[in-house]
């Protein structure tokens, strides 16, 4: 039965479908957002305009205790989205690791005080499948990354470390509220505004003419609205105390999402699109000037697979195809004017 439910990061790529589920299937959503003057309005409109009675938006952030028991109060569930995301990698790691762990162990503290029944961390495969030479290999919920390789990266550390602590603290401090993880991998899917995510990046550039070529990298990919349907099952289906969920679907080279787009969309929309994949030599040579590229130059080559049929046998969840996920994200990108073509 449909209860109260926390949504943090409410103006989210994620988040957003999310409340859009949620309050389709009857629940009242509390929403947290950063400058509630600033995004209530947006928030609303993308929701359809619902009542003060189904949408109630709140200000609170991942490093301050202030607003967190307002949000918080006569909520049974939270869906803790919220986490530090850049198109960038910091030149201080502690920039990102730091407020993903603090605010999800914040968010934590306050539920148990509120007496929330269960607690759903939106965690990532960054969490699952990274920190390992080998090239080509599948991973499923039992997997962990390994924050010593030399390879993993802030935002891998990131959720690794966020998702370990909340484990930790559910095992020590949690009795009496059960936890879930759901760990999406490459978000794509329509986007609701010019004010998109960062993990659509990726197609953007492939469209823009930004990426002349396509590196030799790739990432299973998984729909917004699938991984807003994993949440909204892992909320409402009972038993589920320490269990941990993958959302993905099959792995793309960034060249097979080009040819997806090629084959997709007309081709006055796709001229810029590369056919060919870039040198693993240019690559290196660029990773000299741009930290973002250096920090990725180790994954060139590399096919991480998913195994996601735990969620699917123990929740009954379905993907739409990736081609669908991709179309439909770049669709929006152009219908909101991000690309232009």
């Amino acid at each position: 039965m449909a209860s109260t439910v926390l949504v943090t990061g409410g103006t989210g790529y994620i988040a957003g479908e999310l409340i859009r589920q949620l309050l389709a299937k009857g629940w009242t959503v509390h929403a947290t957002v950063r400058n509630k003057a600033k995004s209530e309005a947006r928030l609303r409109e993308r929701m359809g305009s619902p009542g003060e009675d189904r949408l109630k938006v709140f200000e609170a952030e991942l490093m301050s205790d202030a607003g967190w028991a307002e949000a918080i109060a006569g909520c049974t569930h939270v869906a803790h989205v919220a986490s530090p995301i850049a198109a960038s990698t910091p030149k201080d790691e502690n920039d990102m690791i730091v407020p993903a762990r603090e605010g999800t162990l914040r968010a934590l503290r306050f539920a148990k005080d509120a007496g929330v029944k269960r607690f759903v961390q939106t965690s990532s495969m960054a969490a699952v499948a990274y920190g390992r030479s080998e090239k080509d290999y599948t991973v499923d919920e039992n997997d962990w990354t390994d924050i010593t390789h030399p390879d993993v990266y802030p935002y891998v550390k990131s959720k690794t470390i966020s998702e370990r602590a909340a484990r930790d603290w559910v095992a020590e401090h949690g009795e009496g509220m059960e936890f879930v993880s759901v760990n999406p991998a490459m978000v794509l899917g329509p986007v609701d505004d010019a004010d998109f995510s960062p993990s659509v990046e990726v197609v953007k550039q492939l469209l823009s003419g930004a990426m002349p070529m396509a590196p030799d990298l790739g990432f299973a990919i998984v729909d917004t609205r699938d991984v807003a349907d994993l949440h909204l099952r892992c909320l409402e289906e009972p038993g589920l105390a320490n269990e941990r969920f993958l959302a993905a679907g099959k792995f793309y080279k960034i060249i097979d999402v080009a040819g997806v787009l090629r084959r997709g969309l007309p081709a006055a929309h796709t001229r810029k699109v590369p056919t060919k994949i870039m040198p693993n030599w240019m690559v290196a040579i660029l990773s000299l000037f741009n930290a973002g590229v250096r920090s990725i130059k180790s994954e060139l080559g590399k096919s991480r697979h998913v195994d996601a049929s735990h969620a699917k046998q123990r929740l009954g969840w379905q993907t739409r195809s990736e081609e669908e996920s991709i179309l439909d994200c770049a669709r929006s990108l152009i219908e909101h004017g991000v690309v232009k073509v």
